[in-house]
Formats: structure tokens, C-alpha cells, sequence
């Protein structure tokens, strides 16, 4: 006899015995007590943080409207260029050329070292708990840190120009893709690996022709992903010294070129949007049309 209870049989249920099995049973009709409170208190609480930070911040339509006439001003003198042939062109060109050689550079290497730790942080490569552990917490430490902070302790130690930018992207990326792939290697196929494994194969056939054939994929997709983002991250770790063009960007704002400025945002929007299309052209040839 089937369990479900069929359509006439709820049909024919009173009042009454609706209210006897709710006294009976009341946790199937009621949340707990301490489950609604406790909602309530998280609601109010969130409503109360948020008024908090208003008052803090001292967020008044005041200020927020207050403002506007001075941005039209800057908006006026950026569509508006004055003196455009006496431009510092080849500062411009260089710096843009240095953030997309930070952001290449840096990414690139940090995809090699995430090679080597993603593997060694993927618990069916490296199962031993004390070792995954270790170097989960290292990954953590790399990309818990954000590569702007990496890009300042860089600039203190190596000086201003892009290698500080560079070496702020490798730590960071690092961190990330190897989180990223070491989660690709844990998501494989097993059969392919245990036909190769089937073969006598040694462990490192194992790896080369079961496990990279898999992954590959996915990690060339991961990195050139990063590759954009990091078009786009360069500019601002140029702003602190880093180098690249987010730092001609920072100079020309500071003496209130807004003019320069808008013409280095427009090119790095075009930068942007072309290395997008690249990328985009070289996931299809070389990966096809496979999601992550």
C-alpha cells in the first residue's frame, strides 16, 4: 500500500483533527521559540548596524548632493581637451605598456607556481591531512592578503616601479589559482587515472596523461580570466607606486589634468575590452566551447 495520502483522504480532514495533531505534533506547525526570537534579533540587529553606519559615516543628503556642482566641473574639463599635441604621449604609451607586461608577467608566473601547489594542496594527489592542511593555510595567507596591500610591501622593498607591481600579482594569484586548481585536480574523472594506472604506468604517467588531459582545460581558462582582472588590478597598484599606467593616471589626477585623465581611462577601457576578445578567441581555439 502506498504511504502518500491521497486527495479525498486530506479532503476529509475536520477542523478538529487539525487542531488535535497541531497541540500533538507542534513543532510541524510552528517554528520554535528560540528560532522566530532569534531571526527577530538578527533582523533588528542588521536594521540596527545599518542605521549605525549612516550615523558614522555621517551620510546626509547634504553631502551627498552637496558635491555635485564640483563633479560637473571635473566632467566639463574631461570631455573638454585643451593643448591635446603637447601630450606626454610616449609616458602614456610606455606606462600602458608596463601594466599590461605586470599583469602578463605576473600572471603567467603565479600560474606556474599554482601548478605545483594546486596539486599538492588536492587531497586525492596529496592525502595526508597535516600536509594538505599546511599548505591550505599558506594558500590562505597568500590571497587572504589583498594585492594592493602585497603591491605597498612590495614598493617598500624592491622600490617604486612595476617589479614591486609584478611580484604583488605572483603572491596574490598564487594564493588563488592554486586554491582554484588544487579544486579542479580534487573534481577528476577517476577512470581515466585507473586506466592509466591499469597499464603499470608510474606515478608521474599517472599524473601526465590521467590527471593534466583533465585539468588543463580548466587552467587555462582560470588563468587567462586572472590575465583580464589583473589588466585591470596593474592600474590601480600603479597608483601606489607600482609603476604602469595607473601611475600616470595618479599624476595627472593630483595637478587636476582631468583632460590627460580621461584620455588614459579611455585607453585603458580599450586595452581592457581587446584583451577580453583575446581571450575569448584563445579559450575557443585552444579549449573550446567548455564551461567551468
Amino acid at each position: 500500500m502506498s504511504s502518500a495520502v491521497s486527495a479525498p483522504h486530506l479532503a476529509g480532514i475536520t477542523e478538529a483533527e487539525i487542531r488535535a495533531a497541531e497541540e500533538r505534533f507542534p513543532e510541524l506547525f510552528h517554528k520554535p521559540a528560540r528560532v522566530v526570537w532569534g531571526q527577530r534579533a538578527l533582523f533588528v540587529g542588521a536594521i540596527a548596524y545599518f542605521a549605525f553606519c549612516i550615523w558614522a559615516f555621517e551620510i546626509t543628503f547634504e553631502k551627498l548632493f552637496g558635491g555635485l556642482h564640483k563633479m560637473g566641473n571635473v566632467l566639463y574639463h574631461m570631455v573638454v581637451w585643451q593643448d591635446f599635441l603637447t601630450w606626454d604621449f610616449s609616458g602614456i604609451f610606455v606606462g600602458l605598456g608596463e601594466t599590461l607586461g605586470m599583469a602578463l608577467l605576473g600572471t603567467t608566473i603565479a600560474s606556474l607556481f599554482a601548478m605545483v601547489l594546486g596539486f599538492v594542496a588536492a587531497k586525492n594527489v596529496v592525502p595526508n591531512l597535516i600536509i594538505h592542511h599546511i599548505v591550505r593555510r599558506f594558500l590562505d595567507l597568500l590571497r587572504g592578503v589583498d594585492t594592493l596591500i602585497w603591491a605597498l610591501v612590495f614598493v617598500r622593498a624592491v622600490g617604486l616601479g612595476p617589479l614591486a607591481g609584478v611580484l604583488s600579482i605572483i603572491v596574490s594569484d598564487t594564493g588563488t589559482l592554486s586554491k582554484l586548481y588544487s579544486e579542479a585536480v580534487e573534481n577528476v574523472d577517476r577512470k581515466p587515472i585507473e586506466g592509466v594506472k591499469a597499464t603499470g604506468s608510474s606515478n608521474l604517467q599517472r599524473y601526465r596523461f590521467g590527471f593534466l588531459p583533465q585539468v588543463m582545460p580548466v587552467f587555462l581558462s582560470l588563468s587567462l580570466y586572472w590575465f583580464e582582472s589583473n589588466t585591470r588590478s596593474a592600474t590601480i597598484l600603479g597608483i601606489v607606486g607600482a609603476g604602469g599606467i595607473g601611475m600616470q593616471l595618479s599624476e595627472r589626477m593630483k595637478v587636476q589634468y582631468w583632460d590627460q585623465a580621461a584620455f588614459i581611462i579611455l585607453l585603458i577601457l580599450i586595452m581592457v575590452a581587446i584583451i577580453d576578445m583575446l581571450s575569448k578567441w584563445i579559450r575557443l581555439k585552444l579549449i573550446g566551447k567548455r564551461e567551468l
